[in-house]
């Protein structure tokens, strides 16, 4: 965690302050606070998920001590749509602190409530559901949500009108001219946003190294069509849950070729029913069977929808690749439709399943120029498009990681915004405008939380790196007990895990080394004030594995020190353990 040196009490009231709390330099944990005076609302509160590195780790969540330091200056949260990088960090942020209202689509609602029961919140908001051009008054701000198209159903765009101006968020958000559902973006509110004149821009920046359009969401069912014309055996699709429309698309095709569907997955299930529920999918009552009579029709009469797009390891698909499901197995002639891109930082895992699912002889269509994807994120003519409609005077890039950031900063230059006038900041930073200029004027508290879903537990970043210590270099354990001299007068024992050792070197003598080595060190370290240190001790076997074998393990040191009464003998003295004897320990790790 950085620690603040922004004093938002102490700041100037008559400037607005744009904070992201999470979502800059990254794909995830969307949340953005903006503040004027005694007034801020929410952009968003979204999670993201763990990299390889976070061994334990569920999900992550942004670090949100600005906001509890502040929440008496929460006036509510705007939603802009119902993806888990935008709403999946609701229910954490509840249990810190109060939100009076949050404001969302039907579709965000509608997932956010289910989060609230789970989690026995649903009586600690009060939730407002908006509808495209509705204004809804948050403190000094009043924000307008208005239609945009992105990969899931009711999505929105924000116009803020503030003290100083009209600020623009985009969120999530493409130019899809042929929307499954109909519906386009509302192009003439931000026209009129435009007219009236933005002062400042916050715009998507993950597609920002893409160039061109991206395509039509419609664009897939010429390939569904396809592949579903074409297949003899079982189809089994799997895509985001939460891309509604192309869930649709799936079903739809099921119904054209006289295919049952059976869905595998929590979030798909509970997807398919809240879409049907408000009208954004509809399909007869037995187009769905349970998995369980998946066997009870001809290979060539079945779709299977399942979650496990991103190769996640409890995933439904990735048990099925790797012939672990109890239900479903994957069988040669079978066709497996990976429809979705890997997430930054999940390629590996999709790779893996790919591959099982190809060594069980399915045939598996998938990668970007299959066309069973699109993406739902604004490709560089449509920033370009936004940068021009909104002609705002500043501009921030939002959303994506570091380079796409800078890169999206760039275009905006390219289409006329003054180079000082464009800001690229980090989660934390602060940017402060009055209307006219603009500046990053500190910094809040910002990092991440991690956290252990099974016991919904916050995880310590060390114990974390400890972690991953653990399983790139293992682990040696030290227990040694010292006179009232500082010399060795039991042990060292020495317990080593993980480790590889070179070739010529038996474990046991290595064991032997170390203990030596130890010894040593006390006999040198004799007389020397503070040599008595769990911690010096620690970090000398650090320095002589670095040394000796270039590896760093985690190193956990017991240190007991034999306190004994002058009056014994000196046979007693030698005695590590006895009633007469006193043992005090010490740890370090």
């Amino acid at each position: 965690m950085s620690l603040s040196d922004y004093d938002l009490d102490r700041a100037r009231p008559d400037t607005l302050k744009i904070v992201p709390i999470g979502g800059l330099g990254e794909i995830g944990k969307n949340t953005m606070a903006i503040v004027y005076g005694d007034d801020m609302m929410l952009v968003d509160a979204g999670l993201a998920f763990p990299t390889d590195e976070m061994i334990g780790v569920d999900l992550v969540l942004p670090n949100i001590e600005f906001l509890v330091k502040h929440q008496k200056k929460l006036k509510g949260l705007a939603i802009t749509h119902g993806h888990e990088d935008h709403i999946g960090g609701i229910p954490y942020l509840l249990k810190e602190m109060p939100i009076p209202k949050i404001y969302g689509p039907a579709l965000a609602l509608g997932l956010i409530e289910s989060k609230l029961k789970e989690a026995g919140l649903e009586e600690t908001t009060d939730l407002q559901l908006v509808r495209p051009r509705q204004r809804v008054k948050l403190g000094c701000f009043e924000v307008e949500f208005i239609r945009c198209t992105h990969s899931i159903a009711d999505s929105f765009s924000l116009i803020i009108r503030t003290p100083v101006g009209v600020v623009v968020h985009t969120g999530d958000f493409k130019f899809d001219f042929t929307p499954v559902d109909g519906e386009l973006y509302d192009f003439a509110s931000l026209a009129r946003a435009g007219e009236e004149g933005v002062v400042l821009l916050l715009s998507d920046s993950t597609n920002t190294e893409r160039e061109g359009f991206t395509p039509s969401e419609k664009t897939v069912w010429k390939k569904l069509n396809e592949v579903f014309a074409n297949a003899s055996q079982r189809i089994i699709v799997t895509t985001f849950a939460s891309n509604v429309h192309r869930v649709k698309q799936v079903l739809n095709a099921a119904m054209g070729y006289g295919r049952k569907v059976a869905i595998l997955g929590r979030s798909m299930h509970k997807f398919a029913e809240l879409a049907r529920e408000l009208g954004y999918a509809s399909y007869p009552d037995d187009l769905l069977i349970p998995v369980e009579q998946v066997r009870d029709y001809p290979p060539d009469q079945v779709v299977i929808l399942t979650t496990g797009s991103q190769g996640e390891p409890l995933s439904a698909l990735t048990r099925i690749a790797n012939d672990e499901h109890k239900l479903i197995k994957i069988e040669p002639g079978d066709t497996v439709i990976l429809s979705a891109t890997p997430i930054p930082g999940n390629e590996r895992l999709v790779s893996n399943t790919i591959n099982k699912l190809f060594l069980s002889g399915a045939e598996v269509i998938y990668g970007r120029n299959e066309g069973v994807h699109v993406s739902g994120h604004a490709c560089r003519e449509e920033q370009k498009l936004m940068l021009n409609i909104c002609n705002p005077k500043m501009f921030m890039p939002i959303h994506g990681e570091y380079r796409m950031l800078v890169g999206h900063a760039e275009l905006a230059v390219e289409c006329g915004v003054e180079r000082d006038k464009v800001f690229v900041l980090d989660n934390g930073d602060v940017l402060e405008t009055d209307g006219e200029t603009g500046s990053i004027a500190g910094k809040v508290e910002s990092g991440i939380r991690l956290v252990d879903s099974n016991r919904e537990w916050m995880i310590d970043e060390e114990i974390v790196e400890e972690r991953r210590q653990l399983s790139e270099d293992g682990l040696v354990s030290v227990v040694v007990a010292l006179d009232s001299d500082g010399l060795v007068a039991a042990g060292p024992d020495v317990s080593i895990r993980g480790i590889i050792l070179p070739q010529d070197i038996p474990a046991e003598e290595f064991v032997i080394q170390v203990e030596n080595e130890i010894r040593d060190y006390f006999r040198r370290a004799k007389g020397k004030e503070g040599h008595l240190e769990c911690a010096l001790l620690q970090s000398h076997l650090i320095s002589y594995f670095e040394n000796q074998m270039k590896t760093r393990p985690l190193v956990l040191v017991k240190l007991h020190r034999l306190r004994i009464d002058k009056s014994q003998s000196q046979s007693s003295k030698k005695t590590v353990s006895g009633k007469r004897s006193s043992l005090k320990g010490d740890e370090a790790k």
